[in-house]
């Protein structure tokens, strides 16, 4: 028998073990921590500048002005899919960064986590490292 160039598991794999169970789902968050904010908010397609709460699809973007009712700023554009929509539309449009009059329209909008800075300090992390490496006192 040769020896295999690839030793990854199910790489021409013959049969073999098949009683490898898949690694369990995570354990969701201790109740006790502190609760994740999350604000829903739309960001520029082009420079990912972060768009006012009221910006409506007939402007642009404050930072670059890029025409925010363009297939890019959509929430149906997929570039893996028909005419790069999600949606069923019946002609293709070239220019996704160009504002167009689609009806199907809709300003993409996306959850982020609330980062604040006080969260963890860099300090903080770093004498956890330290404590994880030092030598015990004897």
């Amino acid at each position: 028998m040769t020896e295999r160039r690839y030793r990854q598991q199910g790489y021409q794999d013959t049969g073999g073990d098949k009683s490898a169970k898949p690694p369990a789902p995570r354990p969701p968050a201790p109740p006790g921590g502190p609760p994740l904010a999350q604000r829903s908010m739309s960001r520029c397609a082009e420079c990912g500048a972060r768009l006012p709460p009221g910006a409506g699809p007939g402007g642009g973007c404050p930072a670059c002005g890029t025409a925010l009712h363009a297939c890019k700023q959509c929430s149906h554009f997929d570039p893996g899919r028909r005419f790069e929509c999600a949606q069923p539309v019946p002609e293709r449009i070239a220019d996704k960064a160009a504002a167009n009059e689609c009806p199907q329209f809709a300003l993409r909008v996306t959850v982020e986590r609330d980062a604040s800075p006080g969260s963890v300090r860099p300090a903080d992390a770093r004498r956890a490292f330290d404590s994880l490496f030092r030598k015990p006192p004897g």
